[in-house]
């Protein structure tokens, strides 16, 4: 995890070494390890280091390997051994110790812009080539890493941090009226290549971004495949290629002897402790692993403890609490650290931060267990595939793995797939009623509301819900709400279901039995958790958190303050009934409005956070 910045001035000027310096000092809190700056004339990048791997130990940003191309980047790669022998067999050599970064720059000079297609990891980064005047730009394929770039004026302007960008005098604080509609709409912004602001653009996943004279060309470098079925003769087959990949994907987001990881008592995050453990102990390095989890004791029926607990004792790693009874809906909202880069729809920041501060005193890194959910999704129509295949055998092994572990019959989603072909889905947006009539006509939200509501086009022919789950736009709200940019936290989270060979791995597979209620996983835990986690059914938190907040503080409203430019987009008469509505539901919608409005009400000039008298001693 690094900060990255880039200025290219188009006509030709200067960059302002000040002023880079600054952008850069602004981004110390992703990376205290590090700062510097590199300057050619109109082109300017600067970085701050946070070492993250045993690699990174050697990193020094911005980077050039030839003096004609520099790199910036906040990137881990993945499967370094495989690109290293790809690297060698163009003529590379001596790549073994190579650090990521060197690693993208040594790909850049075999391949050029096609050296994203031989890339996989978690990336954002930005190459400068002086003799072509060319600038080129790339997010990893699902968008972990940020990318933000702005082209105003004779600008472009580029980081992994939005306010960073915004910094930049030409980059003006006008917002983006779409996104903001969509924030009230849905609780997050639906166009992956925009942001709430109206001069900052946010690089889509899977895009590489080319800049020379003038003339800037976006890309779309992979596409989640659709792969033919695989199908192997013994089952013993699918389970050994499963924990193959998962253990290459949690191992590459190791490398590292301080480890956390956000542990809840369900099969996801468990799995992933689990896994990291085995790899851990492998390894003749020290190393010090932790599970953290949020629990609640009192407000709800909670049983996250106990179960987490189980795990942390059988794996033998300590394990940490943060009880989240005590913290009410906007709690500290007005410290300037919980406040967000972009309107959120989530009200206890508090909590997050708490939370994320209490890792970071243990470990730079938090593995999670985001992404298993769609990684297992089996639906209805999986099964009336297999049906139609006469493949009975896996249906009825398992129907009997279902009653033997859940001492009942299963259920196959049938009333979910009813709503499919009804039109349906099992979720859908409303429509507020307190959204401003002149603001919802100009930019036809009803259209825009209809549009996000159809149930999308079935790409893939045997598990469309889980292929289109993994390019929702809400994935890239959590990765992004999470990111130090955001928490100003360093913290880097990492991911291991967001794995591409993991992914292409299991959309390929056949989804009867193996992602039917997680077996595949289940199975591949068999007697490395603690059975009652490894049987344990779905459970989401029991009860509504919100609602329970909601009830323990009903007066969420109290000193509520119309921000300057809220009536834009809020019917100020609804904004004074919310606080007596009793429709829960439609309190979780309303939460939206205080959101935006605090937001509204935080949102200044980031430049000024900045001093500008202060000096620096300038590179490059």
């Amino acid at each position: 995890m690094s900060g990255i910045v880039g200025i290219i001035n188009l006509d030709g000027a200067p960059v302002d070494r000040d002023l880079l310096w600054r952008m850069t000092d602004f981004l110390s809190f992703r990376g205290p390890d590090a700062k510097e700056i590199w300057i050619d004339g109109n082109v300017g990048f600067g970085h701050t280091m946070l070492h993250t791997t045993f690699e990174a130990e050697t990193e020094n940003q911005p980077l050039t390997l030839d003096g004609k191309a520099w790199l910036t980047a906040d990137a881990r790669i993945d499967g370094r051994a495989d690109l290293i022998h790809e690297l060698e067999s163009k003529g590379g050599s001596d790549l073994k110790s190579a650090n990521d970064a060197e690693l993208i720059l040594h790909a850049y000079h075999a391949w050029g812009e096609d050296c994203v297609k031989h890339l996989i990891g978690d990336f954002a980064f930005a190459i400068w080539v002086g003799r072509e005047r060319r600038l080129f730009c790339a997010r990893d394929h699902f968008g972990v890493k940020p990318f933000y770039y702005a082209q105003v004026a004779n600008c472009l302007i580029f980081s992994n941090t939005l306010n960073c960008v915004r910094m930049h005098p030409a980059v003006s604080d006008e917002l983006n009226d779409l996104a903001i509609g969509d924030f009230l709409l849905f609780g997050f912004n639906q166009e992956t290549s925009t942001t709430s602001f109206a001069d900052i653009q946010r690089l889509p996943p899977a895009h590489s971004l080319s800049w020379s004279t003038e003339l800037a060309c976006l890309n779309r470098y992979w596409i989640l495949p659709v792969s033919d079925q695989l199908r192997y003769k013994r089952p013993s087959e699918y389970i050994d290629h499963f924990r193959a990949l998962l253990h290459e994907s949690v191992g590459d987001r190791l490398r590292t002897g301080l480890v956390a990881v956000s542990m809840s008592g369900g099969l996801d995050s468990t799995t992933i402790a689990a896994t990291a453990n085995q790899l851990l102990t492998k390894k003749s390095k020290p190393f010090d692993l932790r599970a953290f989890t949020i629990v609640y004791d009192q407000l709800l029926p909670d049983q996250e403890r106990h179960y987490s607990g189980l795990v942390a004792e059988k794996l033998g790693i300590p394990i940490h609490y943060r009880p989240a009874d005590s913290y009410s809906i906007f709690d500290r909202i007005d410290q300037p650290d919980l406040l967000y880069s972009e309107p959120s729809d989530f009200p206890l920041p508090a909590l997050v931060f708490d939370y994320l501060n209490q890792v970071a005193g243990h470990s730079r890194v938090l593995l999670c267990g985001e992404g298993g959910d769609p990684l297992m999704l089996c639906s209805w129509l999986d099964f009336t595939k297999t049906l139609k295949a006469f493949r009975l055998e896996p249906i009825l092994r398992y129907a009997a793995w279902h009653i033997w572990t859940y001492a009942q019959l299963p259920r196959l989603g049938c009333l979910a797939a009813l709503r499919n072909r009804l039109g349906k889905k099992s979720w859908n947006y409303s429509n507020p009623v307190w959204i401003n009539e002149l603001f919802a006509k100009r930019l036809d939200l009803t259209t825009r509301l209809e549009q996000i509501n159809k149930v999308p086009a079935a790409v893939h022919p045997t598990r469309p819900e889980a292929y289109n789950n993994f390019l929702r736009a809400s994935w890239l709200d959590c990765f992004e709400r999470g990111d130090p940019g955001v928490t100003s936290i360093p913290v880097e989270i990492r991911y291991p279901f967001f794995d591409i060979r993991l992914v292409n791995y299991m959309l390929a597979i056949p989804s009867i039995p193996w992602c039917v209620h997680k077996e595949l996983l289940r199975i591949a835990m068999r007697g490395v958790l603690p059975e009652s986690v490894r049987r344990r059914p779905k459970t989401p938190l029991a009860g509504n958190q919100l609602q329970a907040l909601l009830r323990a503080y009903p007066k969420y409203i109290d000193g509520f303050e119309p921000a300057a430019g809220l009536d834009k987009y809020v019917n100020k008469d609804a904004i004074l009934r919310i606080s007596g509505e009793q429709d829960f539901s439609q309190q979780e919608l309303n939460l939206r409005i205080i959101c935006l409005n605090y937001w509204l009400h935080s949102l200044k000039s980031v430049t000024n956070l900045i001093p500008e008298e202060e000096c620096y001693e300038a590179t490059g």
